[in-house]
């Protein structure tokens, strides 16, 4: 039989790539998001709709009947710095609204909820999944839902997966940004820093989301995962192996000491309201820090992921140029 799949947040980063990859695999695909799909071949399984708005959220939900709900609809940018509430009301009351429908409507037999692994500052190390120290109110918005899911006493199987720094085809800031910055031959390597990242390419981070929404509910149930590939990339291997898929010109190294002075400068801009500053202490922060997560328990249920590095560079590469010549038909 041909399982459902309910998918919020379907016209976004991860979730085009998850519209894909499940229609791909013989389900049958809803797509519920207010925005138009990215991809516009997904306009066919996409139902418009906000996850605030409980009524038509609910209607759509039990419309369908799906067997798995991907809860992936959220407010993902960092820029709101005054209202908690209501800023990100869609990563709060999203979250409020899909626990209430995933539990009355009796079709659906497993949630997978995302946050982020900005729950914690990229320098924390957490003692466990309920240790939090977040950065911003991106970071505490994914905090009260994380704990939302956790107090509600939902009947259903459920988890919760952390995305950590997710990047390949369809995405947007910050990571086209650094494909994009490698391109100009902007990007510089930081001094002598060389850290390890726990990232994930796109299509691995889908293939995991698969695996957890079939592995036996000993596995998953009432539990938490960040996700991302396996083994940690080395930062400068990476931008490297960018570099010459691109075919931009060899990256600079800089000292730090100039890359300080630079960034400290940055924040002076962003606090007089430039919203994409080049360089802030925030970001060169996160270029200089190891992100290294413990992921034993994910490649266990996960097994072998279909992509390594090279591949994924490779299409994403392949994917910015495509779309670089549909932006210019469009023009």
């Amino acid at each position: 039989m041909q399982r459902k799949i309910f998918i919020t947040g379907g016209s976004g980063f991860i979730g085009t790539n998850a519209v894909d990859y499940f229609s791909g695999k013989n389900f049958n695909v809803a797509s519920f998001d207010k925005k138009f799909p990215r991809n516009k071949s997904h306009a066919v399984c996409w139902i418009e709709g906000d996850v605030t708005d409980i009524n038509s959220y609910y209607k759509a939900v039990q419309q369908f009947k799906p067997d798995y709900l991907l809860h992936l609809a959220a407010r993902t940018d960092l820029l709101e710095t005054k209202d908690l509430h209501n800023g990100y009301k869609a990563n709060i009351i999203g979250v409020e609204n899909t626990i209430k429908i995933a539990e009355s409507v009796s079709s659906i037999g497993r949630v997978l909820f995302a946050s982020s692994r900005m729950v914690c500052k990229i320098d924390y190390i957490p003692k466990n999944f309920d240790d939090y120290c977040p950065p911003n109110l991106y970071g505490q918005s994914k905090v009260l839902g994380e704990q939302l899911i956790k107090q509600s006493n939902l009947t259903k199987e459920w988890l919760i997966f952390r995305p950590t720094s997710i990047w390949g085809p369809w995405f947007e800031i910050p990571y086209m940004t650094f494909f994009k910055s490698l391109q100009k031959n902007v990007y510089f390597h930081p001094g002598t820093y060389n850290p390890c990242k726990s990232f994930g390419y796109v299509k691995n981070s889908i293939f995991q989301i698969h695996q957890l929404l079939l592995a036996d509910k000993d596995g998953i149930n009432n539990k938490t995962f960040y996700l991302c590939d396996y083994p940690p990339l080395n930062l400068k291997t990476w931008a490297e192996l960018i570099q010459r898929e691109i075919k931009a010109k060899k990256i600079h190294t800089y000292p730090f000491w100039l890359l300080k002075i630079a960034a400290l400068t940055g924040d002076v801009f962003k606090n007089l309201g430039w919203s994409n500053v080049p360089i802030t202490s925030f970001r060169l922060n996160n270029l200089i820090t190891n992100m290294v997560y413990d992921t034993r328990e994910l490649q266990s249920l996960c097994g072998q992921l279909p992509y390594n590095l090279e591949d994924g560079v490779k299409e994403t590469v392949d994917w910015m140029k495509e779309n670089s010549k549909r932006e210019q038909q469009i023009i």
